[in-house]
């Protein structure tokens, strides 16, 4: 590969400076330093020589000298114009060897201590300046040839026609003169290239290690930022979740007390806006999560009709709200099939799309077409698109949208609202499942998005089989029809007294009257001296936390107590807190802000279990 310096150099640059390669290493720059130096020591050394060569004595050794001096003079121009110096490292060996070789069989019919040194110039400079393998090349092209002639000298004595030239001793000593020369300066420079590539690696080494320990002390703290980062939003959904717990609880029971309808519509107006506070929290939480890689698919059955009604029930009601006309196609093909996936993160991309779709159009028509493009070894490919008439988006807008906490413009988050991590969200969600979403739009006339889902299919009517466990069966019982949970013995570790104040109303409703513990330690306490039949768990109290708190309580000698069901209640956000609480002992879990009912089924069961 040729290597060139500095393509403006004129043909008539003669400096150094101007063809030196600055971003090559210590050795190239030292081939160009050799090659610079030798070319002119070389031809005014053949001048010289020409004064003390003989014509008509030494014509051979004229013509060598006077090619020599010219070939030096091309190659000089040749490096200071295009640099090429592995090109003039190849003639200038091809050039060493033709006068060596004429030298031994032709001029002086001898090997002497000047063919010994153009040997040797030969080994030196090749291996320097082409490597290992040109070395080789060229050093048997020299060697092997003046070994030949010094062997058929020995056995028989070298015969030709053409008659040996004899040198002056002047041109000798000349000629050695500068031969060592040319060895000492060869040397020299691959020298101190040497010496400068130990120095310089010797200073990469140390920027090395001093730019990893820089690395660890950035990976470590990026590791504590993040884990600061963990407990910060941890901390914060905890105290956004606590009051909001208390609102949307205490709405729900101002709900439940027959209101009037003045009342009702404040309520709801109350209960929408909380509803909308909590869902901004959860998206950011669940972006968090899905940015920190501790997001996990589940794989159970479900009946994807159904969802699609579930999921489109109430967006059914926002889009009248807005005279909007909703339509929901779901292709014949689909009814009664059960199918495995994850029904909680499906949820939450096709909620996204048609909260999107309503929030941006003003009027006209939202879709959600769920049709089944093809079947393969009981597994269908299910095409999901969500359309509407809305404002569009712009072509170069279109990825944009799908950055977290962006819109298409400022005047759209003005006008609409949001965080802007809806679509981000099922961005991520998609392509953690390696499915890509096709988005096409035009401005002022609507937007669409599509995507396809492979799932597994188990039957093709089993509607009563794929009720998970923890809902609630096909019968259920009366006394989750009624307000009463019946003569449960409850104890409630809780330290919010506006929670405690909460608890106490909703518990009321359902004829109950619990026990209250302001922190973890009493909640033990209270255990280990009397009896409940369920104990609901705050997770963050002070002096003993809810985890603590049940791991002390799983230790109790007496095993009906060390064994009565728990319920976490909790507004952390933490990544692992699911595993956390199974960890402990607890039987399950509630997150803040809770749903009476959810309360009231899972109550029941772990109660009815005991």
């Amino acid at each position: 590969m040729k290597r060139h310096m500095n393509k403006e150099v004129s043909f008539f640059n003669v400096s150094i400076h101007r063809i030196l390669p600055k971003d090559k290493s210590a050795l190239d720059q030292a081939r160009i330093h050799l090659l610079y130096y030798g070319l002119i020591l070389g031809f005014f050394s053949t001048l010289v020589l020409l004064f003390y060569v003989k014509p008509d004595q030494q014509p051979l050794l004229m013509l060598t000298d006077q090619f020599f001096a010219l070939t030096l003079v091309v190659l000089f121009k040749y490096l200071t114009w295009k640099a090429d110096w592995r090109a003039i490292s190849h003639a200038l060996l091809l050039l060493f060897t033709a006068v060596n070789l004429s030298s031994i069989y032709i001029v002086l019919q001898n090997v002497n201590a000047v063919t010994m040194q153009f040997v040797i110039l030969v080994i030196g400079f090749s291996f320097y300046m082409l490597g290992q393998k040109w070395g080789i090349i060229y050093s048997a092209l020299n060697i092997i040839p003046a070994i030949t002639f010094l062997v058929i000298d020995y056995e028989r004595g070298y015969i030709t026609s053409l008659k040996p030239e004899k040198i002056d001793p002047s041109i000798f000593v000349i000629t050695l003169v500068i031969n060592f020369i040319l060895i000492v300066l060869i040397h020299n420079h691959f020298y101190t290239a040497f010496v400068k590539n130990i120095r310089q690696l010797k200073r990469n080494t140390d920027e090395q290690t001093k730019l990893n320990v820089q690395l660890e002390a950035a990976m470590q703290k990026a590791e504590k930022s993040s884990q600061a980062k963990t407990e910060f939003l941890s901390t914060m959904s905890h105290e956004i979740r606590t009051p909001l717990n208390a609102v949307i609880g205490m709405g729900n029971l101002l709900v439940m007390n027959n209101p009037r309808d003045d009342q009702k519509e404040n309520l709801e107006i109350l209960k929408f806006s909380a509803n909308n506070l909590l869902a901004i929290v959860n998206d950011v939480l669940d972006f968090n999560k899905i940015e920190a890689g501790r997001i996990s698919f589940e794989k159970i059955r479900f009946n994807l009709v159904e969802l699609m009604q579930n999921i489109c029930g109430a967006q059914i009601i926002r889009a009248r709200e807005k005279n909007l006309t909703f339509k929901l196609e779901i292709y014949p093909q689909l009814q009664n099939k059960i199918v495995v996936g994850d029904p909680t993160r499906i949820t939450q991309v096709i909620y996204n799309l048609i909260s999107n779709a309503i929030k941006f159009t003003e009027r006209g028509n939202v879709w959600l077409r769920v049709r089944k493009l093809e079947e393969s070894r009981g597994n269908f490919i299910v095409n999901f698109v969500v359309k509407d008439t809305g404002i569009g988006i712009e072509k170069d807008n279109l990825e944009l949208i799908f950055e977290p906490f962006a819109q298409e413009s400022v005047s759209t988050t003005r006008k609409y609202g949001g965080t802007g991590l809806g679509l981000a969200i099922v961005k991520r969600l998609l392509e953690l499942q390696g499915i890509n979403m096709k988005v096409t739009s035009q401005p002022g006339e609507g937007s669409q998005f599509s995507f396809n889902m492979e799932f597994p299919v188990i039957h093709e009517k089993v509607k009563e089989e794929v009720v998970p466990a923890a809902q609630v069966p096909a019968e259920v019982p009366a006394v989750l029809k009624t307000e009463s949970l019946g003569n449960i013995s409850v104890l409630i570790a809780e330290d919010n007294p506006v929670n405690v104040m909460l608890m106490k109303k909703l518990f009321s409703k359902w004829k109950l009257t619990p026990v209250f513990a302001e922190n973890g330690a009493i909640a033990v306490e209270r255990v280990k001296y009397g009896n409940f039949d369920i104990v609901l768990m705050d997770l963050q109290m002070p002096v003993m936390d809810g985890l603590e708190a049940t791991s002390e309580i799983r230790k109790l000698s007496d095993p009906v107590k060390a064994n009565v069901p728990i319920i976490a209640l909790t507004a952390s956000a933490l990544f692992d807190i699911k595993e956390r609480v199974a960890a402990a002992g607890i039987n399950d879990y509630v997150s803040k802000p809770f749903k009476p009912d959810e309360l009231k089924e899972k109550m029941f069961h772990l109660a009815l279990a005991v």
